[in-house]
């Protein structure tokens, strides 16, 4: 999981900031500004767009701020402020091009060797793998084996079935798996893969 449940910010602050003190805004923005443009990055691709994405996510955040009850780290809470912005964002360049969620596998090309196999360093270089994904299913993959989130979550999180979840995440093992050249059981492990490798970034 990424670092937002690591980082503690006094009660008093966050209340200060539910009655809109600029001071206790500011110290939440800081601890947290750097995760939340990670999220964008990842689901964007484009440094521009996780900035704006960034900055979106924070005037929800001191919007809402008063309504965050403390069940729940606040840094959970604003993570899932932050990925289901980042979810309308690709919803939303998604259907300005025509295409639905599950579509865009077909433009996928992995990049391979000389001998036309996969790349000699595959097997460290993940990341660069996911990124040769299509959006949604890069998507799915990071938030389920990174983040955590269940095929239910995910499934709410994009107004999708939970069997769609499951379905976008074996078709990015399958197009993975040839890429990193690791095997089934390797390649679903998420703790010694995307978890580990997509997780410290």
């Amino acid at each position: 999981m990424s670092r937002f449940v690591d980082i503690r910010i006094d009660p008093a602050i966050v209340r200060r900031a539910a009655r809109g003190d600029a001071r206790a805004h500011e110290i939440i923005y800081r601890a947290f500004s750097a995760p939340v443009y990670s999220i964008g990055l990842r689901f964007t691709r484009v440094p521009a767009h996780a900035e704006d994405l960034t900055q979106e996510t924070f005037v929800e955040v001191m919007r809402s701020i008063g309504s965050f009850r403390g069940e729940a780290p606040l840094g959970s809470w604003i993570r899932r402020i932050a990925i289901s912005k980042a979810l309308m964002l690709l919803r939303s360049a998604w259907q300005s091009r025509g295409q639905q969620l599950d579509e865009g596998w077909e433009d996928f090309t992995p990049q391979r060797g000389q001998d036309g196999n996969a790349a000699p360093d595959a097997t460290i270089d993940l990341d660069s793998a996911l990124a040769q994904l299509p959006p949604v299913g890069r998507t799915v993959v990071w938030l389920h084996d990174v983040e955590g989130f269940t095929h239910r979550e995910i499934a709410a999180l994009m107004g999708k079935t939970e069997s769609f979840s499951k379905s976008q995440l074996s078709r990015a093992y399958q197009r993975l798996r040839p890429m990193l050249q690791v095997d089934e059981e390797e390649l679903a492990d998420s703790k010694t893969t995307a978890g580990t490798v997509l997780g410290s970034c």
